[in-house]
């Protein structure tokens, strides 16, 4: 199927939707299968073993790991001079403990990390009959690849491994996340995360004015970081995410956990913030006599593409055209990392779901045909030249 416009690729969108529901039952068995393997950051081998028996299957070459584990392959193009680089998260958010029984419903699968990212993995690996089944060869070579140790502490290792040391040139990216459909990510925010640890030591002095464990302790550091003024203009938020601490309801918490994300336009408003955060950390340790302490696990720049790029044009009018609304968002994920390299990349969702992060996360079945066929209408865009610019 050869298509020579741009006008040709929208053209055949209903196509491609057409063949995405033929081999749907594909992609929900590999949804099924790699969702039920736990993968939690920095233990993520079982999926890419199994993504890389996908890849062996359906006849890519070069099928392989990297040193830190990412699974790679490559579609060959029938010119091979260009290279895209189509990138699925590996590792999730929930540990090996949790039950990852996927319940597969009429309209919907339910489970944990069923959406992020197991989704995006499943269409990893059946990109190939797709395009097989399609009858489409690209110009230019598609390497596909799970990326592993992307999220908390692995802090997007797997994709700047790659990016940093790999002999192929990237001339474009897509980042594949299982929801939502409809997102449109060109541009990283800046952004630093970190945890605040708060201990109470077993010679704590508790006759102090302010010393009533580890659970308050935390909680004034938190009463200090919401009343740090922020601009509406660069915008710049603060989320604390997450309180962990204590383990009964009659024993004085002796260590707590604050997990925050400082997010900004500019690259200055979030390094003066962390700044009155790390002198937060100081007075109160200082107040209370516990071992306060501030450990950063992130760091993101602001940059990417414009709104007006090529590429973000292209893919606008691709969902446009499947009657997806796009909604454009900043991304702090592997997006960051092609922006770093200054490589034109995207992120994009393949289905809608809800309850993200939960054990009862939820994705709709329906809509993944419309996702897929998104996705291979912004490949073909990329592979003509049509999100470059000139």
């Amino acid at each position: 199927m050869q298509l020579s416009s741009f006008a040709a690729i929208l053209d055949a969108l209903p196509y491609f939707h057409s063949v995405a529901e033929e081999v749907r039952e594909i992609v929900l068995a590999n949804l099924v299968m790699i969702g039920e393997i736990p993968a939690p950051t920095f233990g993520e081998g079982a999926r890419i073993h199994f993504l890389q028996e996908r890849f062996s299957e359906g006849g890519l070459q070069n099928c392989s790991t990297d040193e830190v584990g990412n699974g790679l392959a490559i579609l060959p193009g029938e010119e091979g001079e260009q290279n895209i680089l189509v990138v699925a998260r590996a590792d999730t958010a929930f540990s090996t403990k949790v039950d990852h029984t996927l319940s597969v419903q009429p309209d919907r699968i339910v489970g944990p990390a069923v959406g992020d990212n197991s989704l995006g993995l499943a269409v990893l690996a059946s990109l190939p009959i797709l395009f097989e089944r399609l009858a489409i060869r690209l110009r230019s070579n598609l390497i596909l690849m799970g990326a592993v140790h992307s999220l908390g502490r692995g802090d997007l290792e797997g994709i700047r491994f790659f990016l940093e040391n790999s002999a192929l040139p990237i001339q474009a990216g897509i980042c594949v996340e299982g929801v939502q459909l409809g997102h449109l990510s060109y541009a990283s925010s800046g952004m630093l995360r970190g945890e605040i640890s708060c201990t109470v030591p077993e010679d704590y002095d508790r006759t102090w004015f302010d010393t009533t464990g580890a659970l308050l302790t935390i909680n004034e550091v938190m009463n200090k970081i919401t009343a740090i003024p922020l601009p509406k203009r660069p915008r710049t938020n603060i989320v604390l995410g997450s309180l962990e601490g204590g383990n009964s309801f009659d024993t004085i918490a002796t260590h707590a956990v604050l997990r925050f994300e400082i997010r900004s336009e500019s690259a200055d408003m979030v390094d003066d913030t962390h700044r009155q955060i790390e002198e937060i950390v100081a007075e109160v340790a200082l107040q209370s006599g516990a071992e306060v302490s501030l450990d950063i696990l992130a760091r993101r720049k602001p940059g990417g593409l414009t709104f007006g790029h090529p590429l973000v044009q292209s893919a606008r009018r691709i969902m446009l055209s499947l009657n997806v609304q796009p909604r454009i968002l900043p991304s702090t994920a592997e997006l960051s990392a092609f922006i770093d390299h200054q490589i034109p990349a995207l992120t994009c969702g393949i289905t809608n779901g809800e309850h993200l992060g939960e054990m009862n996360e939820t994705i709709k079945i329906t809509p993944i045909c419309t996702g897929l066929a998104q996705l291979i209408g912004i490949l073909l865009a990329i592979d003509g030249g049509y999100g470059y610019e000139h």
